[in-house]
């Protein structure tokens, strides 16, 4: 299916109708050839006010539009987007949907990658970044993640924080093909070999936070992965100048990256009551931006996909 964007594409989206609309014919091809049948057909699912590729491409665009209240984004909807979607179901059953379709927009993103794949080279770039639970003050008082969430630390800003941790595999232009969540005390290093569990034959960048000799012999004997990480300061031994400078040109991208994230998608807040909320929200706000980066790839025919505001805002 993802074939055909290839030749039969536009190069313009003149208004949010034509993005949600793009957002829409993407989700649902991808969805009718990955969902499982007992998702398709489940109970009373032909009687549905909204389908579920509608519930998934309001979703996508509301984590787009840096809407994080779901009662004002679908307000914003009934009374703006009556000509794509002429009815609209409650608010409390499109967030229930919503998360009960955190499976199949996982499959949707997992089947959108491994098209992308095929246009990328072995090389990524590692990082992670914090996720709050809360705000530090009331950390103590916090009670919804008490299970999954203790404390850890961010080198990059130098805090102490309450949370989790996303780890992200990025393509050098910008493309995240693999994330992981784990709690804030997990070792960068560790949470390094599930974000690598279905890799093989790859270059990774990474930080001074991926410094060590054993986890570098281990992960190119069991999995043939090359990790590059910057060494210490302190430390007698140095990449060669011209390297370590590619390096710092390549990883400036994470920042980039890092940045959208937080202020366009509002990863780093929490917003969730659940688990499973949580996961929800997260695979929403990755597969949104890797379908803009798959618009200005292959639709726009654009060098740099990280233009996603343009997309909306233009």
């Amino acid at each position: 299916m993802l074939e055909l964007y290839k030749t039969d594409s536009i190069t313009t989206i003149e208004d949010l109708k034509d993005f949600i609309t793009v957002i829409f014919v993407i989700v649902d091809d991808i969805y009718q050839e990955v969902t499982p049948a007992y998702i398709k057909n489940r109970k009373n699912s032909k009687n549905s006010i909204m389908n579920d590729s509608e519930i998934i491409t309001l979703s996508l665009s509301g984590e787009l539009m840096s809407i994080d209240s779901k009662k004002a984004w679908l307000g914003y909807c009934k009374k703006n987007l009556k000509e794509l979607f002429p009815s609209f179901c409650s608010r409390t059953r499109f967030n229930r949907t919503r998360r009960a379709l955190y499976r199949t927009i996982e499959l949707i993103r997992h089947s959108l990658t491994k098209f992308i794949n095929l246009h990328y080279g072995c090389f990524r770039i590692v990082d992670s970044m914090p996720v709050y639970a809360c705000k530090f003050g009331r950390a103590r008082f916090h009670k919804t993640f008490t299970s999954y969430a203790p404390y850890g630390k961010c080198a990059s800003k130098k805090e102490t924080f309450y949370g989790f941790k996303l780890h992200s595999l990025i393509t050098f232009d910008g493309y995240i093909t693999d994330f992981i969540l784990t709690s804030a005390s997990i070792d960068d290093r560790e949470a390094l070999w599930e974000l690598t569990d279905n890799a093989k034959y790859l270059t990774i960048l990474g930080d001074k936070g991926y410094i060590g000799n054993s986890i570098r012999t281990e992960l190119y004997s069991e999995r043939s992965i090359n990790l590059v990480s910057l060494k210490r300061n302190n430390n007698k031994i140095q990449l060669p100048k011209k390297l370590r400078q590619q390096i710092f040109k390549k990883r400036r991208l994470i920042e980039t990256v890092n940045s959208q994230l937080s202020e366009q998608l509002n990863v780093p807040k929490v917003l969730a009551k659940s688990r499973l909320g949580l996961l929800a929200r997260l695979e929403t706000k990755i597969l949104a931006r890797n379908i803009c980066c798959f618009i200005n790839k292959f639709l726009r025919k654009s060098m740099d996909i990280l233009k996603i505001k343009q997309l909306l805002f233009e």
